[in-house]
């Protein structure tokens, strides 16, 4: 069984997650710069068998796709072709960042700590990852 890993992608900074090899606890990995993700994956992709790749997918309250949908979309197409051979799901990142925020400070994170946005990154990765193994198992 290979991990499941969770991209939460944006163009200065794109915060990783990943699921340990039995899918059953969301990690986090790291927080890389947007332009250096796709090669940190391969890499990363080269010495773990990662079955699945889940990117936060922004929408707006209302349900449309935010403004940052279509750096995303290039993103995906630039992944899907230099790693073919691993699907790529999409799932709902909204309030993803407010939920790390309140993780962060839940867990006692002095103020300083918590103004890390590369760590925001990374726990809203994590979030995102979660909640799609809690969507699947839920099925």
């Amino acid at each position: 069984m290979g991990r499941i890993l969770a991209v939460d992608y944006g163009r200065k900074r794109t915060g990783l997650a990943v699921t340990d090899p039995l899918q059953l606890i969301a990690n986090g990995l790291a927080t890389v710069s947007g332009h250096e993700v796709v090669a940190y994956l391969k890499d990363y992709v080269s010495r773990e068998p990662v079955e699945l790749i889940v990117v936060g997918f922004p929408k707006q309250m209302n349900n449309e796709p935010s403004e940052n949908m279509k750096y995303i979309e290039e993103f995906v197409k630039h992944l899907k072709r230099t790693l073919p051979d691993i699907p790529v799901a999409y799932y709902d990142e909204r309030f993803t960042s407010v939920m790390a925020h309140r993780a962060m400070i839940d867990g006692g994170l002095k103020k300083k700590k918590r103004q890390d946005k590369s760590l925001v990154d990374e726990i809203s990765a994590v979030i995102i990852l979660q909640a799609y193994m809690e969507s699947i198992n839920n099925k």
